[in-house]
């Protein structure tokens, strides 16, 4: 099974920071999983969600500031006093410095609720600058994205983001298409979802953060999971050994829903 640090390794440092990415890039992992919004100026920036409000000292909506503008902002006291001045990271800031790494980079673009004209070519054509194009997933919930950036860069690993439970994912995977399912932790035990592990599509979940969590999945054939923890989670990956009868399904939901480790 593969890790990917979640916003960086954000349940130990501000979430999708250079401190969260640079903790991430010192672990034996995978890859590491971060969301791109664009400025009012058309700048790249490494951020969550729509507004700055959660996650720093200001207030507002990236698509209305420049990338000057939100960098006077605070974007590591609301974790903590360790990392104040913490400022927000651009795309280019983070893809230097993972580019001196081997991890996979699974770029989320964040245009589900604004649609970010220009995003996709703007990403891509800083991925092939860098000469980062085998190391990168694109990932969203915005499909259409998924489908401009396939018919953009067919070569460039894509995934589809859902939140919801699909009566046949398969058949959505291939119709779109795109290459890998991102899915949630219950979506990921339904019989569509075993469908498409059997037909060899890479199944990947968000977020796990208990070790026990990581062990149902990985019995199930989950490809990678996305994780706030991710030292954690690896150091437990080794100690996890599969079953040779699968889990009743019952009991894995059990385990997924109720065990606390």
């Amino acid at each position: 099974m593969e890790i990917y640090a979640h916003r960086g390794s954000s349940g130990t440092h501000p979430e999708n920071t250079l401190s969260a990415f640079k903790e991430a890039a010192r672990l034996p992992i995978f890859g590491v999983e971060f969301d791109v919004h664009m400025t009012k100026d058309e700048e790249l920036v490494i951020i969550h969600d729509e507004k700055i409000n959660r996650t720093s000292n200001g207030k507002g909506f990236i698509k209305d500031m420049t990338l000057a503008e939100l960098k006077t902002y605070d974007f590591g006291s609301w974790f903590s006093k360790e990392f104040k001045g913490e400022v927000i990271p651009t795309l280019y800031e983070v893809l230097e410095l993972f580019s001196k790494t081997s991890l996979q980079l699974n770029i989320e673009l964040k245009s589900d609720v604004f649609p970010y004209p220009g995003m996709a070519e703007k990403v891509l054509d800083l991925v092939g600058a860098m000469k980062l194009d085998s190391r990168v997933v694109i990932s969203s919930f915005n499909h259409e994205m998924i489908r401009t950036v396939k018919q953009l860069a067919p070569h460039i690993q894509t995934a589809a983001l859902f939140m919801e439970v699909l009566v046949d994912p398969l058949e959505y995977v291939r119709a779109l298409p795109t290459d890998a399912l991102h899915i949630t932790k219950h979506a990921a035990l339904r019989p569509s979802a075993k469908k498409v592990i059997e037909e060899g599509v890479p199944v990947q979940v968000f977020t796990v953060n208990k070790v026990c969590q990581m062990k149902v999945l990985k019995e199930v054939g989950v490809r990678a999971i996305f994780t706030d923890f991710p030292e954690k989670m690896i150091n437990h990956l080794d100690n996890i050994s599969i079953p040779k009868q699968p889990m009743p399904i019952i009991s894995t939901i059990k385990n997924i829903m109720y065990k606390n480790k």
